[in-house]
């Protein structure tokens, strides 16, 4: 097992910065994800780590050892890459062997090897097939399977489920994690999909533009975003955010543009009369009674399990989603409470939060 440790990385190609200055810091064993949207650098991160891009500035230690100047095969590490990288006039069994065949291995712990990781990944009545003959889940298994047998001390994985269908996609989240829990292996896992995130990681690092957004467990952030890019990235529907003016006579509230009322069961200290962001997920939002503010049914999108529904409150439109079944109709009235300790509040100029 190693620790990996990131110190004030940076990147730029030419001119253009891309990572302004990156500081992670990953325990022994640990499963950490990197998330955000497209060109938010996470992947250039991760090819830094393997050794695959320059660092520009900065310091990255694997096990205690600066690796800015190693190549990869040098830095013992294993990456799992989207597009499986396999060999297609290999067997499964040869694609998973060949790295320990370039490093000089025996044929006999090559042979172990491939079997203990066959073994894991239930692989073994496919030693004999060619890639052509496996389904792209089998083949994703293939490309862990290699990486397991060099047994590095991290693990790279650069979002290996994006080709994958949505049913696979969820059976291969369980056998990640659950290999995660049998090696016990440092992972380093790069993801646009905040569900797999959420699913997965020990501890998330969301990025946007370069730059660390917020840190932590996934509930961590969850539940206590640090600002509105976190908020509105984790979470599927999205949190909803309602922008007003926050009064305190009587019972809080927030003042919306066009003259209504949010009633809120608390309300952050000294922002009397400032303008706020209000964020609420779509479910925590529930029926409310006179006091509620008034919302126009816009889209009903029912899945089973709950009932999606776009609502419109001042011309914004916003995401319930309810778990009982509700009979609503499209441009039907409803009033909808957001009174709950469960609301965010941010600041409207800076977007970080704000503590009720």
């Amino acid at each position: 097992m190693s620790g990996l440790n990131i110190q004030n990385v940076k990147k730029s190609f030419g001119a253009v910065d891309i990572i302004h200055g990156i500081d992670v810091d990953i325990a022994d064993g640990e499963f950490v994800i990197l998330v955000g949207p497209s060109g938010c650098g996470k992947s250039t991160l991760l090819r830094m780590i393997a050794g695959l891009e320059d660092i520009s500035a900065g310091k990255i230690s694997i096990d205690g050892r600066v690796v800015n100047n190693l190549q990869p095969k040098d830095r013992n590490i294993a990456m799992v890459f989207q597009n499986y990288a396999l060999y297609p006039q290999m067997t499964v069994a040869q694609n998973m062997g060949f790295a320990l065949e370039l490093a000089g291995a025996k044929r006999p712990e090559i042979d172990r090897k491939v079997a203990e990781a066959a073994a894991i990944l239930g692989l073994q009545p496919l030693l004999e097939r060619k890639p052509a003959q496996l389904s792209g889940g089998q083949r994703q298994r293939v490309a862990m399977g290699r990486a397991i047998v060099r047994d590095p001390k991290v693990f790279l994985f650069d979002e290996p489920l994006s080709n994958l269908d949505a049913k696979l996609r969820v059976k291969m989240r369980a056998e990640i994690k659950a290999l995660h829990q049998r090696l016990k292996t440092t992972i380093v896992y790069v993801t646009h999909d905040q569900i797999e995130a959420m699913t997965m990681a020990d501890k998330i690092v969301v990025l946007q533009g370069g730059r660390v957004e917020q840190i932590g467990s996934p509930l961590e952030l969850y539940d206590r975003p640090r600002n509105i890019f976190v908020a509105g990235f984790l979470g599927s529907p999205a949190m909803n955010f309602l922008e007003g003016t926050l009064e305190t006579d009587g019972s809080p509230s927030l003042a919306l543009p066009g003259g209504g009322h949010v009633k809120l069961s608390q309300a952050p200290e000294n922002s009397a009369g400032k303008p706020l962001t209000l964020g609420i997920r779509p479910e925590d939002i529930s029926l409310g009674g006179e006091e509620g503010v008034e919302a126009i049914v816009k889209v009903i999108e029912p899945t089973g399990s709950e009932t999606h529904v776009a609502i419109e409150v001042e011309g914004k439109e916003l995401t319930w989603v309810l778990r009982e079944r509700v009979n609503l109709v499209p441009e039907q009235r409803v009033k909808l409470s957001f009174a709950t300790p469960k609301v965010h509040f941010f600041d409207r100029q800076t977007q970080n939060r704000l503590d009720a």
